[in-house]
């Protein structure tokens, strides 16, 4: 038997959702861009898709692009805000997923943009009264902070950084690759210009993305050579992609209710249980307020490294994640824990939950935890 508690890097594809991709790939070959009716039904399943998504997040369609991933998404709004939207100082968080972390450092390093760090709280929450002092103290500033920590689950409030970038006029970018799919949210009620998401984080297909850009807000294209999405993003639309993310996405967000309710029960039995039975065991990030899918857990250094720890899980038949997906295989381990520095000599492990667990999954996985710690 597996069990996967690896939600947080990637869900697995829902039936009706490889279903509605299946039906477009055998019957709507078209490319979207030419101007017969075979290319028609295509751009028209498209749009669709694109209204689909912009209602449920209650914006104009022209304000959603589709893109390869949360990673490309995250980039084209970090380097065209700066070469395009007068950007001189980007403020973010040392927390941040390395789509954002590497993009910033090399805007620093490479076109001489200031690059700043908000202060962050114990347990990993930004401190909004630094956020507030730096955008006193600066101008053309892009605030760019993510929505849920992927890794310690910690929740930025979004409305207060969105009244902050309002109140000091700087413009405010947040990675949602955690959140959008998975958390209610309603983008006419934040005062935030830039958004991205990632199919596969709510059970959509892998290779497909979703920007969004205020209408507002100009940019230029950083892949060129054609005029798709409005000239945004060249390149011929992963059509069989973008329908998978749009239906995906409307599943996720009808079932928003009970999918929150099963992963925070989960959750908070998880802890219970750890609490009760295994005291030797810590909690990263802010656990209690967190994501409700998302539990990082400090495992006592058991003279054994975090990659061994990880393959006695997986050999256990438990797939759970030392932090990020995208960073397998660093030997440097988390930078999120790394910089929190919350259990200094403890090893984090990632816990993350879906549809597919059960109370029993927690409790075969704190059997396991019991015969390694104690």
């Amino acid at each position: 038997m597996t069990v996967y508690f690896d939600h947080a890097a990637t869900t697995p594809i829902r039936k009706e959702v490889a279903d509605e991709m299946y039906q477009v790939i055998l019957n709507q070959f078209g490319n979207p861009s030419s101007s017969h009716q075979i290319g028609r039904k295509s751009k028209s399943i498209l749009e669709l898709s694109r209204k689909t998504i912009a209602e449920i997040l209650n914006v104009l369609p022209s304000e959603i692009y589709f893109t390869s991933c949360g990673t490309e998404a995250n980039n084209l709004i970090l380097r065209s805000c700066v070469n395009d939207l007068g950007i001189k100082t980007i403020i973010s968080s040392k927390i941040e997923h390395h789509a954002v972390l590497n993009t910033v450092e090399s805007l620093a390093q490479n076109q001489n943009i200031n690059v700043l760090y908000v202060n962050l709280l114990e347990n990993g929450n930004v401190d909004l009264n630094h956020l507030e002092q730096l955008l006193i103290d600066n101008q053309n500033v892009l605030i760019s902070l993510m929505h849920v920590n992927n890794e310690i689950g910690n929740v930025l409030n979004i409305q207060e950084v969105g009244n902050l970038s309002l109140k000091y006029n700087a413009l405010f970018h947040s990675d949602m690759v955690q959140s959008l799919g998975s958390f209610p949210i309603d983008l006419s009620k934040i005062n935030i210009d830039f958004a991205t998401g990632s199919a596969h984080k709510f059970n959509g297909p892998k290779g497909v993305g979703l920007m969004f850009c205020k209408k507002k807000n100009k940019l230029k294209p950083m892949i060129t050579g054609g005029s798709q999405e409005r000239e945004l993003r060249a390149g011929t639309e992963n059509l069989y992609g973008i329908v998978g993310l749009a239906k995906a996405f409307e599943l996720s967000n009808l079932e928003l209710s009970s999918k929150i309710n099963h992963n925070k029960t989960l959750k908070f039995y998880m802890i219970d249980k750890i609490q009760a039975e295994l005291p030797e065991i810590k909690f990263n990030g802010d656990y209690q307020n967190g994501s409700y899918n998302i539990l990082n857990l400090a495992f006592p250094n058991l003279n054994d490294s975090n990659q061994m720890l990880l393959f006695n899980f997986d050999l256990n038949g438990f797939c759970v994640s030392g932090g990020s997906a995208c960073s397998s295989g660093s030997n440097k381990g988390s930078h999120v824990i790394n910089t929190l520095q919350q259990h200094n000599g403890y090893i984090p492990i990632r816990f993350s939950f879906g549809k597919s667990n059960s109370i029993q999954d927690i409790d075969a996985v704190i059997e396991f935890i019991k015969s390694i710690v104690k």
